[in-house]
């Protein structure tokens, strides 16, 4: 079986000072280069995914700004696969699927953001497909949500995003779990 790490849209805008901050992002963006140092030092294939809004009314992740940069906490390194995707799910017409199929990937690791968009949506669509996925839950960020005139805030967010794909799309596990067993 090979594993390989899909890094979800670890980019500028939803860091301090980007135009969609997210709750924790440091803490998390810190977590996933955890996890992207221990696929480097396995030798297992990683994909960056890169969103990127064609729309420049688009609020944030608009083509040509800086905000649509990879995070320099997890910047790629030379060789490692960048998907440029324009959707939640990062395999709808992206070259993700043709680059996960090319390195023999059967197995995936999900972390990145944001939690209740776009990790649950590749998440889904992975298992779907037939991969086994492990989502590293708290190298996933999201933010707090408005719902019939409540803020919902992101722990909560999370965790019912979390409880959902655990259920039957993805065994959860932490950071530091993951990385002490494959060590």
């Amino acid at each position: 079986m090979t594993t390989g790490l899909i890094l979800v849209d670890i980019q500028k805008d939803y860091f301090p000072g980007g135009k969609m901050e997210l709750v924790n992002i440091n803490d998390v963006g810190a977590r996933a280069a955890d996890l992207l140092g221990l696929f480097r030092d396995k030798g297992w294939p990683t994909f960056h995914i890169q969103h990127i809004f064609e729309d420049p009314g688009a609020p944030f992740f608009v083509a040509g700004t800086d905000g649509i940069e990879i995070h320099e906490c997890i910047a790629p390194a030379p060789g490692e696969t960048v998907v440029e995707k324009h959707y939640p799910n990062s395999f709808r017409e992206s070259k993700l699927l043709d680059e996960i199929k090319a390195a023999g990937v059967d197995d995936l690791v999900i972390c990145g953001a944001m939690s209740h968009m776009c990790i649950d949506a590749t998440t889904r669509a992975a298992a779907d497909m037939g991969f086994s996925c492990t989502l590293i839950e708290d190298s996933c960020a999201t933010l707090d949500l408005e719902w019939e005139r409540k803020t919902i805030p992101a722990a909560e967010v999370h965790g019912s995003f979390m409880s959902a794909l655990g259920w039957g799309y993805a065994k959860l596990m932490s950071t530091g779990d993951y990385v002490s067993e494959n060590r």
